[in-house]
Order: structure tokens, then sequence, then C-alpha cells
């Protein structure tokens, strides 16, 4: 399938109309592109797949002429124009695609725009078509071709040209003696082709025609060729050149009568005999004159027993039994046998029997070779060459032939290029022992000399040699400082038990050594490799269940909580945010070990909505508080500086990036020490955007400087760790580090080993509000405030975010000053009107620094306690002490206007609010098709609840036959699951779309799966559903899905 790149050139005034086309999707495997400018550029339309003009536009109307010729070829140009002025157009309409009359609604634009988009794609989708067709045609090595009915050929193919030599327009438009270059058209051609037009059949047959280069053999598929009024109009014809076959043939033919003449001729004897030996077949002169017959006449009555005799007696059972080994055509053995000759002498024969067939029957092929002569002369030599049979077939660069019982031996030959190493010991008659140790002593490698000495002594040579016929020493030479690698083969010789001879043989195995250690180290770094991956994968599943226990942790502890103070209901329902905040992650963290590989391979796409900084770093609080109190941390989250505090993004991935950092921050934090998260807005920005930084910073371990070299790579991690037991895979910063880039930001890591490290990761987010001042609290204005906590950079933000709302901010880094000035602000009549306090203070906490505030300023002025923690262990008596409300850290702007506006009276939350789909009335049926009983009892309790009354199927065939007895209208919607048994969900929605009933086969249908991969969404839609949700089910999405198509 084609994907096309549209770029449309939009000229004239700005308009609705251009509006509406940018906004407006691209067809499927269409993308579109737009250039604009408000007078005729010709270079912006020479580039242009189309041109919307507004004639409107007197610029445009001067230069409509230009626009036209200077357009690129089968660019299309479409006018926006009223109806007055279409007269004006002349004698360009020709060259104008398609005019738009102006004024139009907003739906005429969308419908026009639509239907052009049609029309072009169908426009594409005929020019692949007959280009497909024109390429297969052309690419077939067959002959194609097309006749009318007076046998003119109207259409051929590469192939036909290439046959008759001649070009396209040379053929098209010709009969058949000009194409062929023969005098007159053939007669039996034009025959077959009236005969397939008047019975209208395909005809398949084998002609031969006559060319300007000779006669061809072509086998012919001819068919009759049909008018749109079904009328025959012609022929079609495919044809193959078979003439270099028949050619082949005649040869092979040929050959086989040389064959036949070359069995008669031939030294070899050959013999055909029946299976069961009752009739000779056919016997060559050869074979005759092994045997001592003049001819086959001899041998017609008894010429197989006569055969059979020839045999001497004692080869005659291993010749049968040879022969009973064949069982199939094509079975062939060879056999050694001795036959008397009809004068007597014994002949050697190196014989072949081959098992073939022939008109259904099997026979015996017999192939005879006298090798009498041979085997005479092999004999007479034998015990002559005996020693040296084994030297010369040693391809060895030195060869000595030994007595092992005297020790006494000779060289046999040195064609070594190094002869004068092998020369200076082995010469002349020489001992064994005292060749060995010169040729020790001068030549060979220190390591490997004891070696040697120990395993070419007579005792070991005899001893390995009674076990093997070949004994085998590797050892090294070192010559010039050259170290080589060398081999000794030594091989017994004629019979042991008489005479115990050997051979020596030396040779250089230098370069097979080197090359079996090359191939040594490389299967050694493979086996590393190996257990490498191995270790890595053991490594990686123990990080992930680190990973997955985290939010799993978060879960069962407010879950617990939870339980336990089911009574109070605002806690609970804190705790359950905080349970889905973490249950999300954990559905996240499923998706990135489904996603892993898609990182690489580029197949993870970013899905940027519009999202709240303070509920992403809130809910990362809620996922790390557990691990926090467990290992006794101290964690400090704030915000600085920040102005914007909605935009967009992908959450999921910056929830992944920062929560990897702060759960590695955590992991590698001894017990007692702190982590800080920072978030910070840069200036710089372009304008609807905004910079901001993320400082990870702890207290732990640290890492070397050569490990920071290599953080971010896969499978990588510290070596060097001073506290054990800490698993990790040094996956997970790899997978950061390919988020970040996607998001086009940047991470950089500071770190000292046994100090700390801090991490910066830096982006740049589109806005999703248009920045602007913060609306001031009336009562609050220029009234004092005071924050009291011990970090500099808190007290600095909240002072700062205090001073937008238009108060008068103090601030203080003890509780002990805080009351003291609380004291003499009050002294003054200038009192504070507002306390911010940090539950966490070094001299007293914050509950405490309340209580004695509240004292000395009694009950009417709000004291907030802010803190990184859970508060509900404290709420109790932090109110009893006075605290009016709780703020978690960080603390945004929003959040702080909030709480203020909270305190004071002004702000009074709608409940209904939460739930967005609470608001709609849902009523009406819906069928629910589900095959698991949990998640039916989980989907009917969340619509039942809305209003809904719900029916369930459990597969798809069951939907199926519930649909088909019930009326129009009885459901509004359709839940479908798709991995069911008996039926899917994808092939139960395409049944449902088949039915007779319109109405009902037009229901809504939402697929309701854990299928959750974009191809997943695709298919669903592809089967002939509305809509998809994801499992586990968000209940917003869940309703706002079923809103839209419900509308």
């Amino acid at each position: 399938m084609y994907h096309c790149r549209i770029q449309f050139y939009l000229t004239g005034h700005k308009n609705s109309v251009f509006e509406i086309i940018k906004a407006m999707p691209p067809l499927e495997h269409f993308t579109h592109e737009f250039i604009e400018s408000e007078g005729p550029r010709e270079d912006m339309a020479a580039n242009a797949d189309v041109i919307l003009a507004d004639v409107q536009n007197v610029d445009i109307r001067e230069n409509l002429q230009m626009l036209i010729s200077g357009r690129k070829k089968g660019a299309e140009l479409i006018l926006l124009a009223s109806g007055s002025r279409i007269h004006l157009l002349g004698d360009m309409l020709s060259e104008i695609r398609d005019i738009w009359i102006t004024p139009m609604s907003n739906d005429e634009v969308r419908f026009r725009f639509l239907r052009w988009q049609q029309t072009y794609k169908e426009r594409k989708d005929h020019w692949q078509t007959s280009h497909f067709l024109e390429a297969a045609i052309n690419g077939t090595p067959d002959l194609i071709w097309y006749k009318d009915k007076n046998g003119i050929h109207e259409k051929v193919n590469d192939s036909f040209c290439k046959t008759v030599n001649k070009t396209k327009e040379q053929v098209e438009g010709r009969g058949h003696a000009y194409i062929w270059d023969v005098e007159q058209d053939d007669p039996a051609c034009i025959e077959s082709e009236q005969e397939v037009m008047s019975r209208k059949e395909t005809c398949v047959s084998e002609e031969i025609i006559q060319t300007g280069e000779g006669l061809r053999t072509l086998t012919t598929y001819k068919s009759p060729l049909y008018d749109i009024d079904g009328s025959v109009m012609g022929t079609v014809g495919v044809a193959i050149d078979i003439s270099q076959e028949r050619a082949y043939e005649e040869e092979i033919t040929k050959k086989s009568r040389t064959l036949e003449a070359i069995f008669t001729a031939i030294d070899c004897g050959v013999i055909c005999h029946t299976i069961d030996g009752k009739k000779v077949l056919s016997i060559n002169r050869a074979a005759l004159k092994i045997l001592g017959y003049e001819s086959a006449d001899e041998l017609k009555e008894e010429g197989f027993e006569l055969i059979a005799a020839s045999v001497v007696e004692e080869d005659r059972e291993k010749l049968q039994e040879n022969i009973k080994t064949l069982k199939a055509e094509g079975d062939s053995v060879s056999v050694e046998y001795r036959i008397r000759h009809k004068n007597g002498d014994v002949l050697h024969i190196m014989g072949n029997v081959k098992l073939l067939m022939e008109n259904g029957e099997l026979y015996y092929q017999r192939f005879l070779l006298d090798c009498t002569s041979q085997k005479l002369e092999e004999k007479r030599k034998e015990r002559r060459q005996m020693e040296l049979v084994y030297a010369l077939s040693i391809d060895y660069n030195l060869i000595c032939s030994f007595d092992l019982d005297t020790g006494m031996g000779v060289p046999v030959q040195n064609n070594s290029e190094e002869s004068h190493m092998f020369g200076t010991a082995f010469k002349g008659e020489i001992s064994l022992e005292e060749s060995m140790e010169l040729y020790i002593q001068k030549f060979v490698y220190e390591d490997d000399k004891d070696m040697l000495r120990q395993a070419c002594s007579r005792e070991k040579i005899r001893e390995e040699l009674e076990q093997e016929k070949r004994y085998y020493i590797n050892y090294r030479t070192l010559k010039n400082g050259e170290m080589r690698y060398y081999q000794m083969k030594i091989v017994r010789v004629g019979s042991w038990d008489e005479k115990h001879s050997i051979v020596l043989g030396f040779r250089s195995v230098d370069e097979e050594t080197r090359i079996e250690m090359e191939k040594k180290k490389i299967l050694e770094d493979a086996l590393m490799q190996a257990n490498r991956a191995s270790k890595a994968k053991s490594i990686f599943l123990s990080n992930m269940s680190h990973d997955i226990r985290t939010p799993m942790n978060a879960i069962v502890g407010f879950t617990s909580l939870a339980i336990n103070h089911i009574e109070r209901k605002d806690q609970v329902e804190e705790y359950l945010k905080k349970i889905m905040t973490s249950g999300n992650h954990l559905l996240s963290l499923i998706n990135d070990v489904l996603d892993m590989s898609r990182i690489e391979s580029g197949k993870i796409h970013l899905d940027e909505k519009a999202c709240s900084l303070p509920e992403i770093l809130h809910g990362l609080q809620s996922i790390l508080q557990a691990d926090i109190h467990a290992k006794q941390l101290e964690l400090s989250i704030d915000a600085v500086d920040i102005v914007d505090e909605e935009i967009y993004c992908d959450k999921l991935r910056l929830n992944q990036v920062l929560l990897n950092l702060l759960s590695n921050a955590v992991k590698y934090t001894a017990a007692g020490g702190s982590v800080c998260m920072r978030i910070i807005e840069k200036p710089g920005a372009s304008e609807g955007y905004a910079n901001y930084e993320f400082h990870i910073k702890d207290t732990g371990i640290g890492m070397s400087e050569e490990f920071v070299a290599h953080i971010f790579e896969p499978f990588e991690r510290e070596k060097n760790s001073t506290i054990s037991g800490i698993p990790g895979t040094g996956l997970g910063m790899a997978i950061t580090k390919n988020i970040v880039d996607m998001m086009n930001g940047s991470i950089e890591v500071i770190s000292e080993l046994g100090v700390g490290t801090e991490f910066i990761v830096s982006f740049t987010f589109k806005l999703n509000t248009e920045p602007g001042k913060p609306q001031d609290i009336p009562e609050l204005k220029d009234c004092r405030a005071l924050v009291v906590d011990d970090d500099f950079n808190t007290c600095d933000s909240v002072s700062y975010m205090l001073g937008r709302l238009g108060m008068r901010a103090e601030w203080t880094l003890s509780g002990k000053e805080a009351v003291l000035r609380t004291r003499q602000a009050i002294m003054r009549h200038d009192g504070y009107v507002v306390y911010i306090v940090d539950w966490l203070l070094p001299d007293m906490n914050g509950v405490e620094v309340a209580r004695r505030i509240r004292k000395e300023v009694g009950e009417d002025v709000p004291i907030i306690v802010m803190t990184a923690y859970d508060w509900s262990d404290i709420e109790d008596e932090a109110k009893e002490a006075g605290v009016a409300a709780f703020c978690s850290k960080p603390l945004f702007l929003s959040e702080l206007r909030n709480c203020l506006s909270s305190v004071i009276g002004n702000d009074k939350e709608d409940a209904g609010n939460k739930h967005k789909h609470s608001e709609k009335n849902h009523t009406g049926r819906i069928l629910l098709v589900e095959d698991n009983e949990l998640n039916q009892e989980i989907a009917e309790a969340i619509l039942t609840e809305a209003g809904f009354e719900v029916e369930i199927a459990g597969n798809g065939q069951e939907a199926v036959d519930i649909l088909e007895k019930t009326d129009t209208g009885y459901y509004r919607l359709v839940l479908m699951d798709v991995q069911m048994p008996v039926m899917n969900g994808y092939e139960a929605t395409r049944v449902i779309r088949r039915m007779e009933n319109r109405e009902l086969a037009s229901i809504p249908i939402l697929a309701m799966t854990a299928n959750a991969f974009e191809e997943d969404k695709q298919q669903a839609l592809a089967s002939g559903m509305n809509g998809h949700i994801a499992k586990p089910i968000d209940i917003n999405k869940l309703f706002e899905a079923m809103d839209k198509v419900l509308d």
C-alpha cells in the first residue's frame, strides 16, 4: 500500500475555509502539509500538489494564469469564488479542477473537502492498480497479447516485444505477418483465434510459428475477450516459448544413440539380466571377452548359469550377499571378486551391481572391470613399500623411520622450508634419543622441553602405539625470538607383532593452531556474552520485582489504612486516591515491560495530553512514602518559581522518568539519609511554552567517575558498591535516557562516591493555560504572613507565591523565632493573619510551634502546616493544637491560593465535581459481553451505580444470539470484550454489523479489553466497533467514551 504526502498551497486572504481544511484529518495512508501566502507566489505554486486560491483577492484574479502555468505537472487547482465572479474565468475553466462557491457553511466546507479527499484517493487507487497490473504483465517471461477481431495486435507485453525483436510502437496496431517477419499470416493461428471467439472457450495448443529467424515452437493459451455489453471483442493470449526445450529433447535423443555405441565399444564389461537370473537382457563385447566367449549367441540357452558358475567358488557367497542388499530402484553396490576365464585363468574383477527398472520391470545392471594386472602389481610392491606407505601418505615436513627396539633409524625425506632446523638434529643413521635431545635443546620452547622428552621416550611411544596405530604430540618451537606451533605424528608400520617399526613425521601447525585459538577465543567470548546476557536477564527480573513492589507496597499499605479508618470518609478518600495513583503507576510499569523492545526499535510514541504538575509530583510523593518511612529517610520536595502549572506532556513517561530516579535515590541511600527533589521553572522559553528543571538529589552511596561515564548504557551498574544486597540491572537508566531523549529533554548526572548523587532533568513543555497574574484574595490583600521552615529555598519560594497573591510575606528558619516574631507583631499591632509552618523543624516540630502561636494569637488566625509526608498520624494532635489546614510539599501557587481561600471560608468545594461522569443522567439498558466473572462484577457495579441497567453475555456467540432475539432500541450500547471463548469480540462485531435489521446492526459497540496497544485499537475499529477502552477500567474515560457514542 502506498503512502501519499499532499502539499497544499493556500493563497488569498485568511478565511474560515482555509482554517477548517487545515483542521480536518487526512485519510488513511495520506498526510497533509500546508503552505500559505496572502498573494500568489509562483515558487510555492510550483511545488504544491493542490492549490486552493481565493479569487476574492484581486491579486489572485489578475495572476490566475500564472498559477495555472506555473504549477507542477498533475497539480490540481481549486478556486474559492462567489457566483458572480465565475464568468470572469473565461477560457481558464478547463484548467481548474473545481470551483467552490462562497460563502459556505462550515459543514459544507467539510463536506466538499472530504468529497475531494475521497475522489483524490480513488484516483491514487486507480493509478496503483494500473501500475501494479502493468508491472505484473511486463514482468512475466511469457508472451502476452490482445488482438481485435481482425487479428490486429492492440496490446503486447515486454516479453512479446523482446521475442519478436521489435518495440511496442512497431508491434501494436500491426498483424501477424509483419510482426513475425513472414510473407503472410499463419492460417492455423487465424483459425484457432476464430474458433476461440466462436466457441467462447479457452484454447490450449502447441503451435509452430514461422518467423524471420526460423521456426519457433510455442505453447499457447488463447481466451475470448469480452466487451462491456458481453460481446466478444477479440482474443487475449499467453504463450510460452518451448523452442529451446524441443532442441534439448533432440540433443538428448542424439546423445542416447552415442551412448549406446559407447556401451558396445568400452573396455568395461556390462551385463543386464532379470531379477530371477533366467534371462540375459544384454551383454557387451568387453563382458564377453572377460568371460571368454566370442558372441552372445553362446549364452542364449544357459547364459546366466554360465556367468554365475564362472565366479570363483570362494567369492560366490560374498557376491550374492552384496546383491541381496539392493532393495529399491537406483540402489547399487560395489564389490571385488574373482572369476574363472573359459580357458581356466583366474581374473580379478572390480564389479558394480545396480538395480534398475524399465517398463515396470526391475533388472540388474552389472559392470565388470578386469583389474588382474593391477592386483598382481600391487602384490609385488606390497612388501617392498610396506614401511613407506604410511610415510608417503603423511604430508609432513620431515619423515624419519625408526626401529623402536634398537632406537636407530634414518630420515626418509626432509622437504621443509626450515630443513636446516631438522637437518641439524636428524641426518644419517641416527639414534632416536640423541637426535630428539639435540632437537629439543636447540629449537623447542623452554616450557615444552620436559613434556616433549617424556612424550618421545621409547617406553611412552610403545605404550601409546599398543593402544592406537597413531600417536600425536603438539609442542612449540622458538627461533630468533619467534614462537611457532608444531606437531609430531608417530605411526606404527607393518606387523607390530614381528617388528616394532615406526615412522615419525614433523610438520608446522602454526597457522591451523592460531586459527583454532582464535576460534576458541571467539567461542569463549560468545560464552562470556551469553553468560552476561543470562546474568542481565536475572538482574533485570530482580529489578522489575523491585519496581513492581514499590507501587504494590503503597497499594497494600494504603488499603490497610483505609480498612482501619473506614469510618473517616475524608481520610479514606485520600487513601483511595493514593491507591489509584499507585495502581496507575503499576499499570505503567507493566506497559513498560511490554514496550521494552519497542524503545530501541522506535515503536514507542509519546501521548501528550493536558496534565497538572502538582498532581504529578503529589502522586510521586504518595508512591514513595512507604519506602521513605520504612528506611527512615528525610524526604524533601519543593517547587521554585513555578508560574505555569498546567502543561501538555506524556504524563506516563514523565512519571516513569521521575519515579525511576527517585526510586534509585531511595534504594541507594542508607537509613537516616535524605532524598530531595526540586522543580524549577527557568526563564527564556518561547511564547506558549515553559522550561522546567527537575533536580533529584540524595546523600546515598554515590558513583565513581568511571561508572558515571557509562551510566546510561544498558545493563550497567556500579561495580564497587559499598552497600551489599541492593539489586539493580542498570536497565532503568538506559530506559530513562531513551524516554528523556524522546521528550526532547536532557539529563545530566553529578555524583561523588560515598557522598551522593544529583540528577538534573530538563524539559520544555507546551502550556495548557495562558500565563498571567494569579487572582488576589481580597480579604488577604496587603496582609502579613509568616512562613516557618528550616529550608531557605522553601521559605523563599512560599514567600514569593504569597507576594504574588498580594500579601506581605516574611519567613524564618526557626520555630522559636517564629513564636518571638508573633509576640513582637502583636505588640506593634501589625499581626500576621496567616501562618504557614513546616511539620519537621530542628528546634521544635510544627505542631508544637502551632500550639505556642495559637496561645499568642487566639482562635481566629489560621495556621497551616505543610509537609512532604502523610499527615494522618498527626492530624488529630495538630487540629487540637490549633492547626486549621494541611498542605503537601511541594507547594504550588494554585494549591496555596485554594488552601488560603479555604481557611478564610471563600472556597466550598462541590463534591459532585470530583467525578464528572456523575453529572450526566445515565439511563437505558447496556449489553455487557465479558467472559470473566470478576470483570463482569466490576463493570456491572460501575454501570449500575451510574444509572444503567446491565445484562450480561458470556461470549461473542451469546451476544449475537441475544441481539437477534431483541427488538430495536432494547439496548442502547454493547460493551464488548475481545478475547473470549466460542467467538471473540472482533468476529461477534462483524456478525452484528451484517445483521438484516439495519438499525440493530448499527448499535454502538465499544471494545473493552486488556489489548491496549495502538494496533489493538485500530483492529477494533476495523472490525466495526465505535471505540476502544483499555483495561483496567478508568471510570472517567469509560463514561467519556460512552457519552461520545451515545450522544
